[in-house]
């Protein structure tokens, strides 16, 4: 049996969240590391390098040992992961919890063994994997021990997992490596063509966060965004409104809506029936731009709804997954 030291870990690519069995969910951070380049000594992690992106001098730099939903740095994503259990477990780490970790549907098995080895090697006696869109699934409320289609939509930061799942395993599914972070360069590449201003990550992300959109709003709502001119070099400001957003955000978010549109092609129709009824459910911090619900609904004439605190669905759908083995032993039956 898992014990009072089974972890949760959601280990994205824009954040991690951490799921402690019996305490829920006590630890969401960006997936940022800041580094001294000259020593190789890890300055900060979390929040407090998130703040320092763009912002170091030459010698320290702020990066993401994630990209596109794998581990793009490893010694760095171990590094992370260890000083994540270490803030949440304490001394009790010494006794090498059991883990749970998240992978996105469509990595290879090299991808895999690299997220399952960092959790390891961060700390892990046993590491378990459990895909993202099954984990979405059951954090979002969802029966999937019954033979029943369910549909789920779960964009993160580096992937957006699309899959039909039943009987506690994936029917069909597709993961493309697009999701929030495309939609925040699609809005840098934006400001640049449109505005002719240079703006940075953060600054992208706020963008999205407050006036982001793939459907009309009933009023444009707008925002006063301010980034190097590229003809002068010189800080200038700019107002942005919300209609500009849909169509800076068009072209990643078309793939989104094809993925979807991809995976109810190839799905049983028995199934395809119960998602009509159901509907789809989208988890992830991307299923909150504005109006994507209604742009995805509009597409496939199938009701569409974004999960409750859809940002912490994989982490604890993880947890669940932990607490409850009947659902985690038809999973592995299921591979």
């Amino acid at each position: 049996m898992w014990g009072t030291l089974d972890v949760g870990i959601d280990l994205g690519t824009a954040s991690v969240l951490v799921y402690i069995k019996g305490r829920g969910v006590v630890l969401r951070e960006p997936s940022v590391v800041a580094i001294n380049r000259d020593t190789g000594e890890m300055l900060a992690v979390g929040e407090e390098a998130r703040r320092m992106l763009g912002r170091t001098p030459g010698n320290v730099v702020a990066i993401r040992p994630l990209r596109d939903g794998v581990v793009s740095d490893y010694d760095t994503t171990e590094r992370m992961l260890r000083y994540f259990l270490q803030k949440v477990l304490g001394r009790r780490l010494a006794s090498r919890p059991r883990v749970m970790i998240c992978v996105p549907s469509g990595v290879t098995e090299v991808e895999r063994r690299s997220v399952l080895d960092a959790a390891r090697q961060a700390g892990a006696r046993q590491v378990e994997p459990i895909e993202e869109a099954i984990a979405a699934a059951i954090g979002a409320g969802l029966d999937i021990s019954k033979p029943n289609g369910n549909m789920v939509v779960d964009i993160g930061g580096g992937t957006t997992d699309v899959a039909v799942i039943s009987m506690g395993g994936t029917v069909t599914y597709e993961s493309i490596r697009i999701a929030g972070d495309k939609f925040d360069e699609a809005i840098i590449r934006y400001m640049r063509k449109r505005h002719n201003l240079l703006i940075g990550e953060r600054r992208a992300e706020e963008i999205k966060i407050n006036i982001g959109s793939a459907y009309p709003r009933r009023e444009v709502v707008t925002m006063e965004v301010i980034g190097r001119c590229l003809s002068v070099g010189l800080p200038r400001m700019v107002m942005v409104g919300s209609d500009e957003m849909i169509e800076a955000l068009e072209e990643p978010v078309q793939a989104v809506v094809e993925a979807v549109h991809n995976v109810l092609e190839r799905t049983p129709p028995e199934l395809a029936a119960d998602i009509s009824e159901r509907g789809i459910v989208m988890t992830g911090g991307g299923s909150l731009l504005y109006g994507l619900d209604r742009l995805i609904q509009d597409h496939t004439k199938i009701p569409c709804y974004v999960a409750e605190d859809a940002v912490s669905c994989v982490a604890i759908g993880t947890g669940m997954a932990l607490e409850n083995m009947d659902i985690l032993s038809k999973r592995n039956r299921g591979n």
